[in-house]
């Protein structure tokens, strides 16, 4: 049976719709860092190309090795400087800044997405892998819960999160190295957006 983080990782992947603490390990992601509006952007785009190619392709080529299920795309998100707001909800879009990431399995090497590269490179020249880089994140201690429906409700979920992190004595901490995250469960580019299944992440400390 295939390798699924999703089920053997359940308080990252499974959270509920009510706000929850979780302490999030170091991680091994491909990553592509883009800016502006994710629904109107062509750089966004080409990411998500780039990202889902060089996973499958890395799957395929290495399933005798360990057989596994690829990981939804994640995004990390800041707002341009003058925003006092650090969440994305309800904001401009086109100041975005964003890094597209999929999780890869810890065996995964940059010799190994070199290798990558070259192979779908062949199969599909378009694509750009030179986007892709791999590294590792570590979050830390953050509050979670699960947002269902569009993405541009989510404030309400954000606000719930808040004010969890109020009654706990915790603030907030978004800072350049630690973003609103988000990990979308559903393809957001197949699922009608009330239906959309999305977890909400972010980075929190003492207050």
């Amino acid at each position: 049976m295939a390798l699924d983080y999703k089920k053997t990782e359940k308080a990252l992947y499974q959270p509920s719709t009510q706000p929850e603490l979780v302490m999030v390990p170091e991680m091994r992601f491909l990553l592509v860092d883009g800016h502006g509006d994710p629904n109107t952007s062509a750089e966004y785009a080409a990411a998500l190309a780039a990202l889902f190619g060089l996973s499958y392709t890395i799957k395929m080529s290495h399933k005798d090795q360990l057989d596994y299920v690829v990981l939804p795309l994640e995004g990390f998100w800041s707002q341009d400087p003058g925003e006092e707001d650090g969440s994305v909800a309800d904001l401009d879009k086109s100041r975005f800044s964003w890094t597209a990431a999929i999780r890869q399995p810890d065996f995964i090497t940059v010799e190994i997405l070199t290798e990558a590269r070259a192979t779908l490179a062949k199969k599909k020249p378009t694509v750009q892998t030179d986007l892709v880089r791999l590294e590792h994140l570590t979050e830390g201690l953050c509050v979670q819960a699960l947002h269902l429906g569009p993405f541009d409700s989510e404030s309400a979920t954000l606000q719930r999160l808040e004010q969890f992190c109020q009654d706990q004595g915790l603030q907030i901490d978004l800072t350049a190295e630690r973003r609103h995250h988000e990990i979308y469960l559903s393809d957001f580019r197949k699922t009608a957006p009330d239906k959309l299944k999305t977890i909400l992440r972010q980075p929190v400390r003492a207050a």
